[in-house]
């Protein structure tokens, strides 16, 4: 029987989640498994990744499967190399999760998928310079250029989360202080929430809250949307993209993130009055970016 579908597999810091998405580029069918946690066995997460496929299969099997995985993916695409996330050390994960699932498999980073979804039929079609941030658990990035991904000499560039934001800040999970994403990103969202209340709240029930108008939750988000623009800013003067995408889940709430964003990226980029300031816009493909960009690039093979 014909293989007329791809499967794509976003491998996170507290989810599974995989599609099936039709030849034509279609979202089909998507299912969601936990993640086994950044401490398990690395087998235990491969092992995730396969079931969490297999949900989404039809009777046939797919063409392939496509995995975004958040970290460091080397240029090739076969192995893991580091996350601050997820257990996996120089980990032949793509090898492995074939010989799991018995289809070709193809990896790459989570933000270069989700990338090359919103290139390909979300927020950036037909754009040829842009910039996209995801903020989730932590930060991911992606560049394109000239209409292709950027994946640097080792296939590790993107790692805008990692930037130095503090020197001396905050600690991060990847082992250096003061990186972007201890301030723009769901756990900064959580600990703004928590310091403010005295209680531990989920992302999710943050976002609930300022949704319902609730201003300490509300500041939370504009404090992390301010933290958004700043670094935006630092990516613009870099790169000069035409446009700036913003997904991943906290992205969610629109412009009470998107708003304060707009706001610090414009006072933190120098001449703009005299230069274009890029767009900042939300991803179109919400939080499935990652795994339909993964079973896009599946169906593409890996350009």
């Amino acid at each position: 029987m014909e293989r007329n579908y791809t499967v794509g597999v976003d491998v996170g810091g507290t989810k599974v989640l995989a599609v099936r998405v039709s030849a034509s580029g279609e979202l089909e069918a998507s299912a969601v498994r936990p993640m086994p946690g950044r401490t398990a066995p690395e087998a235990d997460v491969e092992t995730a990744v396969a079931d969490a496929a297999r949900d989404v299969f039809l009777t046939h099997p797919p063409a392939a499967v496509g995995v975004s995985a958040a970290g460091l993916v080397d240029a090739a695409g076969e192995h893991y190399l580091f996350g601050a996330h997820l257990p996996w050390r120089d980990a032949p994960v793509r090898r492995r999760v074939e010989g799991l699932l018995g289809v070709p498999v193809v990896m790459d980073n989570d933000a270069n998928c989700a990338a090359w979804a919103e290139l390909t039929a979300g927020a950036a079609r037909g754009r040829r310079s842009v910039v996209l941030v995801t903020i989730g658990t932590g930060i991911g990035g992606a560049l394109v250029l000239g209409g292709r991904l950027v994946r640097g000499a080792h296939g590790v560039a993107g790692e805008f989360g990692h930037m130095q934001a503090v020197p001396g800040g905050l600690e991060c999970e990847c082992g250096l202080r003061g990186c972007w994403e201890q301030y723009c990103s769901g756990r900064a969202l959580e600990r703004v929430t928590r310091v403010a209340l005295g209680r531990h709240l989920t992302g999710p029930e943050v976002t609930a809250l300022a949704l319902e108008g609730d201003e300490v939750a509300r500041e939370a988000f504009g404090s992390v949307g301010r933290w958004l623009g700043v670094g935006t800013a630092a990516l613009v003067s870099a790169f000069d993209p035409e446009l700036v995408v913003v997904g991943g889940g906290v992205s969610a709430v629109g412009d009470l993130l998107l708003a304060p964003a707009r706001e610090a990226l414009r006072s933190s980029l120098q001449g703009t009055d005299h230069r274009p300031v890029p767009d900042l816009v939300p991803a179109a493909l919400g939080p499935e970016a990652g795994a339909v960009g993964a079973a896009l690039l599946a169906r593409d093979g890996r350009p």
